[in-house]
């Protein structure tokens, strides 16, 4: 589990490609200390294991599903990466819940500058905008940001200078790929409401398919 909080911006040493997986190596610091063969550090927002320790770098293997899933692939010797180890059980949970799962990528549409503050307009799939909800909780290549708007195509935040200087946000033009993982409560409430419906939808009909009505609410103490 993690916070959200980007202790250091690492860098890209290697990368060696299999057919469908990858070998990492990034060069780091603060993130080593007290780190162990096996322990997880996440890599702009993808949760990966330690597989080699340098006293300046570390390596992690990446799956295909990983790959498919974000864009660690895309990575090239010298990119900067957001790093952060697991969260401590007596650490401050400064952030949100971050498992480190990416749920798909999105693309930087839009920066626009407002006094010391950057917008960042972030377009993704309906399959993920469908969690993302206003001053809601979202993880963008493992930084924990809150959403100051959202409509059906993309999303908004509106990041100040220090997270643009502790991280690699600043970086990030138009047409860059960010990871996302959206809040994990509303996937597990769609879940957990599957027997009744869950599909997302709000209109009459998606209420009537569903089995979720004025009723059913009132029975349950809503």
């Amino acid at each position: 589990m993690f916070t959200g909080l980007v202790e250091e911006v690492g860098t890209l040493q290697g990368i060696h490609r299999g057919s469908n997986s990858a070998v990492l190596t990034i060069g780091a610091r603060t993130v080593l200390e007290g780190t162990k063969v096996g322990d997880s550090i996440m890599t702009n927002g993808v949760c990966l294991t330690v597989t080699e320790l340098g006293a300046t770098y570390f390596t992690a293997d990446v799956m295909h599903e990983t790959l498919s899933r974000s864009s660690l692939g895309d990575l090239s010797p010298g990119s900067p990466v957001n790093l952060e180890r697991a969260m401590p059980a007596d650490g401050r949970f400064g952030g949100h819940m971050v498992s480190g799962h990416i749920d798909g990528t999105g693309t930087v549409k839009e920066l626009r500058q407002d006094d010391n503050a950057v917008w960042y307009t972030i377009s993704a799939s309906p399959d993920l905008l469908r969690y993302i909800v206003e001053k809601g909780s979202i993880c963008i290549d493992g930084i924990s940001l809150t959403v100051a708007a959202v409509d059906d195509r993309s999303f908004q935040v509106s990041i100040i200078p220090h997270t643009r200087a502790v991280t690699n946000l600043s970086t990030k033009g138009v047409g860059s790929t960010v990871n996302l993982e959206c809040d994990v409560i509303g996937k597990y409430v769609e879940k957990l409401l599957g027997p009744y419906g869950g599909s997302g939808g709000t209109s009459p009909q998606d209420e009537k398919s569903s089995g979720i009505t004025e009723a059913f609410l009132r029975e349950y103490g809503f």
